[in-house]
């Protein structure tokens, strides 16, 4: 529907608007632009065309300016949070003063003493798209739009609040993320967490603060005495960065270095003479500058292959350098809207011709004005590195990897924590050295492998694709076979990978050996293809343990992919180890980190004398998760493993929903359905449809003790099972209903109603069982054989407890609505939904003394008390896992279509 836009504003009408403004600075003192030579001949354009900018601004208090173009000014709000794409959260939007269009690029420091005082970063820009009449949107509190922003995508609203607020001087509204593809969960990490650099320069605030300039993209001309120059258009002082060079030897410009590689460690370095840098996904190119009467570029792979007709925007971009000769080390990304780097979508760019805008990260300088850099120190390369770019005029297409120089193994953690690669760690004194050397360290937070391609299968759904691609590596010349991979495939890749691989089938397989029973229904190819392939770990079989094609390499030939090795296990303060560990060092120090726990029941029922140790690894054993019942992080793996014969059948190889407090019960915590890379080895994934989209969805599901001990290092506090098993999705084999007491209903009316559960579902035929939430409540669960869909059950669970409520009103309450429940026992029955989850048998819950959901006995229900555990007194009641109330579970149950309506009879 095409929207109804204004007619271009005349100079008198954009004055009129921004005279509030003007009068509020002084811009003899500020650098901010007046909007006295704002373009008033341009319209205020089509849909496509009206810009929309939110700038990070740290006055007085934090905040986040969000600014529409419209009617020749920017209408703006100040947003107190920023946006948010959970549609739950509703940002209170103060409306403020209009400002020019030229604000839309302003980033700079605003002096103190001025109005706004502070820093101010252009934290995203682009377009948006108006979705109703922007005037009387405007006039009724309203306005409807779609932003196309480099951060801010989809649907967007700003709603006036009503009453006296609509009347101050600046009203207050509310910006509101409609529904669409682009929402997020609530638990997940806000946009303005994972995205916190400037997209105009790539700084944070401080750098900002400290650099002290100001950037906008307009024809400033005011003249103003103590405006700064600008840093597109300031002459470039030789001081700015060829200082540096001093001393270095003289040399032509080399037409091509050999790149230094990073040794792979398990390890952070500690101590200090170390700079990090976040590691990226994407081609390590060489941009090599000559000067002369015609500049050229050259980018080059690892390899020393010419790419540059393959990355033009990043060759304009190194022409336009200050410099006569330079030879620059860098990473070509394509940038995520989460602010990681991915693979996929630059593999996409670079063969469909996708439009994935490229980004060149540089990290070295290895030549300068006709000076080799290479033999002096890192840290003072990087000095000429950073102050080269700033004195260029700033690029999306060239970006300076920065560094941290404080603890390697908190910078790790938080890189991982934010979805990144992992890091490089470089010592700062280092020299640069063509090949791998361990003064560069680098540390996954997932493991990576090139491997080749050997073979493929074909769809089980019948697209034109491939079902799983199978992979391996040389070792004496020889293709060893090393798994295969089924996951990763976007629609594009499925079809390219097909049609490449067609072209080069073979009748035998390339690898020396396959197993059979993996090798029916292969088609084998030519291994030509290198494949970059993602991981969890090795098998004992040497096979990758759940793999994910990522996208083909074409920098690196087939026959030069070997098995990346663990070179560095470990690093003092000033040395790493240079040889390979032995197993036998290596197994010390695993063992140096293993909690030894107490084996749990074993299958008979009876708990084992024995003891047992867990291969596990956690970092931090002794960190307090909760400090009322002083409960570690070690504390809850032992927990985990004691219970976990009894807990896993309740849990194992479903989708679960995760509750983790990394630091601890009282915190702010968050749940986590979809498996990633950052997860401990032997926590697997299952692959879930989304029945809206069509597309499918890795969720966490587990199996093991060790897996389910695992989730101690994850500080997970919580465990919820879907109602279903992975191999039965559609089908639940159990059904759930929670009694939420109010707190004025006493444990005997609790217990009494719990018993009245177990009575009508036994009146038609159903065994039921009884276990404590962890909180107030109870939990009533029946076990079905998987026959029915999840809308039959949940149908089923709805009449049942509705026939309660009407036998019982003053009693019962099926309605959510708090107000409604007061004195009541509320029986939800929302848990037997397709994705809903209901806390695990035996799982912690993350409150204060970490309460246990625990299986009951019914005859418990007379105990004067509720009762209660806690995961961290297992010790008092660890003889109720030699006999499980539930050791009895009836999987064979049928919920017959009648029952639905007998449970309406039950009177």
């Amino acid at each position: 529907m095409q929207k109804k836009l204004s007619a271009p504003a005349s100079k008198r009408a954009v004055d009129e608007q921004l005279s509030r403004y003007r009068a509020m600075r002084n811009f003899h003192q500020t650098a901010e632009p007046s909007g006295k030579t704002t373009k008033t001949k341009t319209k205020a354009g089509t849909d496509s065309m009206l810009p929309f900018v939110i700038q990070k601004h740290a006055a007085t208090r934090l905040h986040y300016d969000f600014r529409l173009g419209w009617n020749g000014v920017l209408k703006s709000w100040a947003v107190t949070k920023g946006p948010s794409y959970y549609p739950g959260d509703k940002r209170l939007a103060v409306q403020v003063e209009d400002h020019p269009i030229e604000y839309g690029g302003f980033e700079g420091t605003i002096p103190k003493g001025q109005y706004g005082g502070g820093t101010v970063m252009v934290w995203d820009q682009g377009t948006w798209e108006p979705q109703v009449d922007v005037e009387e949107g405007l006039k009724n509190g309203s306005l409807k739009f779609i932003l196309h922003g480099k951060k801010m995508h989809g649907k967007w609203a700003l709603i006036r609040m009503g009453g006296r607020m609509a009347r101050e001087e600046k009203p207050n509204w509310l910006l509101i993320k409609e529904h669409d593809e682009f929402v997020q969960a609530e638990d997940a990490i806000p946009i303005t967490e994972k995205l916190k650099l400037s997209i105009v320069t790539g700084r944070d605030l401080d750098q900002i603060g400290r650099d002290s300039d100001h950037v906008w993209k307009s024809n400033r001309s005011d003249g103003h005495a103590n405006s700064p120059a600008r840093p597109e258009t300031r002459k470039l002082k030789k001081a700015d960065f060829l200082d540096g060079v001093k001393g270095a030897p003289r040399e032509l410009l080399p037409t091509f270095i050999s790149p230094q590689l990073a040794m792979q460690a398990t390890l952070p370095p500690r101590g200090t003479g170390w700079l990090h840098e976040l590691k990226m996904d994407g081609y390590r190119i060489q941009a090599r500058l000559q000067g002369g009467q015609r500049r050229i570029v050259k980018l080059l792979t690892r390899k020393g292959l010419d790419w540059t007709s393959r990355m033009k925007s990043i060759a304009e971009t190194i022409e336009a350098l200050p410099v006569d000769s330079a030879l620059l080390d860098g990473e070509v990304v394509v940038i995520s809207e989460d602010g990681t780097t991915s693979f996929a979508d630059l593999q996409a760019a670079f063969q469909d011709g996708a439009a994935k805008p490229l980004s060149y990260f540089v990290f070295d300088i290895l030549h300068l004005n006709g000076h080799n850099l290479r033999t002096i120190p890192l840290e003072r390369r990087k000095q000429i590195l950073a102050a080269l770019l700033a004195a260029s005029e700033p690029n999306e297409a060239l970006k300076y990897s920065d560094h941290l120089g404080a603890d390697a193994a908190k910078i790790f953690s938080k890189a991982c924590e934010l979805g990144a690669e992992g890091i490089v760690s470089k010592r700062a004194s280092g020299k640069y050295t063509s090949g791998r050397s361990d003064s560069w360290l680098k540390l996954k937070c997932y493991r990576e492998q090139e491997m080749v391609i050997g073979g493929y299968t074909l769809p089980s759904n019948g697209i034109r694709g491939v079902g799983a691609l199978l992979v391996g590596y040389y070792r004496g010349g020889k293709l060893i076979y090393g798994g295969r991979t089924g996951t990763g495939f976007t629609q594009e890749t499925h079809r390219m990978m097909r049609d490449r691989l067609e072209k080069v089938v073979r009748k035998t397989s390339p690898f020396v050996q396959v197993p059979r029973e993996l090798s029916r229904g292969v088609h084998w190819v030519d291994p030509e293809f290198v494949a970059a392939i993602s991981f969890s770990n090795w098998t004992k079989d040497n096979l990758m343990r759940q793999a994910t094609f990522k996208g083909l390499r074409e920098d690196k030939p087939a026959k030069e992919v070997t098995r990346e090795e663990t070179i560095v296990e470990s690093s003092d303060e000033n040395s790493t180890d240079k040889k390979p560990s032995s197993n036998k060092d290596k197994s010390h120090r695993m063992n140096r980190s293993k909690p030894k726990l107490e084996t749990s029941a074993g299958a008979s029922g009876r708990t084992s004398s024995k003891e047992g140790e867990l291969s596990l690894r956690l970092t931090h054993p002794d960190k307090i998760l909760d400090i009322e019942s002083g409960l570690t992080k070690r504390g809850l793996a032992e927990y985990y493993f004691a219970v976990s014969t009894r807990m896993l059948p309740h849990i194992a190889n479903r989708p679960l929903s995760l509750v983790r407090c990394p630091e601890g019960s009282t915190k702010p915590c968050f749940f986590q359905k979809h498996a990633n890379h950052l997860l401990p080895d032997d926590i697997e994934s299952v692959d879930v449809p989304d029945l809206k989209t069509g597309k499918t969805e890795p969720y966490i599901t587990l199996s093991t003790a060790t897996a389910l001990a695992g989730l101690a290092q994850m500080g997970v506090l919580e465990v919820h099972p879907w109602g279903s098993c992975n191999n039965s999705l559609e089908k639940p084999d159990r059904i759930i209903f929670d009694l939420d007491p109010d707190s004025a209903i006493s444990w005997k009316t609790l217990g009494d109603s719990a018993l009245e559960f177990r009575g009508r579902l036994s009146a038609i035929g159903l065994k039921s069982y009884l276990k404590t939430t962890g909180g107030k409540g109870l939990h009533v669960v029946i076990p079905i054989r998987a026959k029915h869909a999840w809308p039959e059950v949940k149908q089923f669970a709805h009449e049942f407890v509705e026939a309660m409520e009407r036998d019982n009103p003053d009693l019962y309450v099926t309605k959510m609505t708090k107000s409604a429940r007061t004195g009541k026992i509320y029986l939800d029955y929302l848990r037997n939904d397709r994705g809903a989850t209901a806390v695990a048998p035996y799982s912690p819950r993350a409150r204060a003394g970490v309460p246990v959901s625990l299986p009951l006995n019914w005859r418990e229900l007379t105990l004067a008390e509720h009762p209660r555990f806690s995961a961290s007194n297992l010790s008092q009641w660890k003889k109720r896992l030699a006999r499980d109330p539930w050791e009895k579970w009836d999987t064979q149950q049928t919920l017959s279509l009648a029952d639905t309506k007998n449970s309406k009879a039950q009177r």
